[in-house]
């Protein structure tokens, strides 16, 4: 079966996403400064671009076992255009899967937390990604679609497009979309719940794409006009070190582990999280071992 040449699409969105995120900053200028701060928006970048070196760094070894593991394929599928589209789909469930188990399984939520890190939501936050998804073993929810038998090039493509879409649901300055698609497709609205850390809106609305997963599933949550959105972590980690950011519940973990009483519960200590609301607060506070962030503590108004 001849594979095609698939280029990683995300490629070819960075200029647009560098283009949209200076639009998003002069909107500010005039709607609203609080926004953006220019050291978080830095730290974003900075977090970013440490993703994109970490990502080219494993891509090869990811790239290899996924080729192992789709040689024990149960079906050859081949690259027809509908073939694409099942594949999208299937991976954006994929997605909801490792993004729900992100936040409620210490090890995954410790490379996941650096995209919550940030106490502005705006466009720049959606570049805030993970340095250590190759070591938290991540790429591991998608290996039953190679199992399935969709190439692995064909599973990588629409992940990036995945990746693309989620860009954009990063920003305050658009609303409500109309209310059919709001119904189907993950939103601005929907994606600023998830990142939100008021009570009623912790861990929820875990989409990529299509919101459908959660309202299937029992994760949804509408975003409240009397209960604005307040973004970051439970406790926010008081400072704009971009090593910290990357690393700090690596820290919290590895701290929790050394001083449990024995081996047993060295063992337990880490992996689960608890499950449900509390154990996002309980996580957060273990993690970021720093106050609120402050106009005093970060140069930037906290919002």
């Amino acid at each position: 079966m001849p594979v095609p040449h698939l280029p990683d699409p995300v490629n070819y969105a960075i200029p647009g996403f560098v283009l949209l995120v200076i639009a998003e900053m002069l909107v500010a200028r005039l709607r609203d400064r609080r926004r953006f701060c220019p050291r978080d928006t830095l730290t974003s970048l900075a977090l970013g671009l440490g993703s994109t070196v970490a990502g080219l760094l494993t891509a090869g070894f990811v790239f290899a076992i996924a080729m192992w593991v789709y040689q024990f394929r149960l079906f050859t599928i081949g690259f027809a255009w509908y073939w694409f589209v099942l594949a999208f789909v299937l991976d954006d469930f994929a997605y909801y899967v490792f993004h729900r188990a992100a936040h409620r399984v210490r090890w995954f939520w410790a490379s996941h937390v650096i995209h919550h890190s940030s106490q502005h939501y705006n466009l720049s936050t959606a570049l805030r990604q993970t340095w250590t998804g190759f070591f938290s073993l991540a790429f591991l929810f998608r290996l039953p679609l190679f199992l399935i038998g969709f190439p692995p090039a064909m599973i990588f493509f629409v992940a990036g497009l995945n990746l693309i879409y989620q860009f954009w649901i990063h920003t305050e300055v658009i609303g409500r979309m109309p209310r059919w698609f709001e119904a189907v497709m993950n939103t601005p609205s929907h994606h600023r719940v998830h990142h939100a850390t008021n009570p009623r809106y912790l861990d929820r609305n875990y989409a990529g794409v299509f919101i459908v997963w959660d309202r299937l599933l029992g994760t949804f949550e509408p975003e409240r006009d009397d209960d604005r959105p307040r973004y970051g972590i439970v406790r926010n980690l008081g400072s704009f070190s971009i090593l910290w950011a990357a690393t700090h519940e690596w820290v919290g973990i590895a701290k929790d582990v050394w001083h449990a009483p024995g081996w047993r519960a060295r063992l337990t200590a880490w992996p689960p999280t608890g499950g449900g609301r509390p154990r996002r607060a309980r996580d957060r506070r273990r993690a970021g071992n720093g106050a609120p962030a402050s106009a005093a503590g970060t140069g930037c108004r906290s919002r």
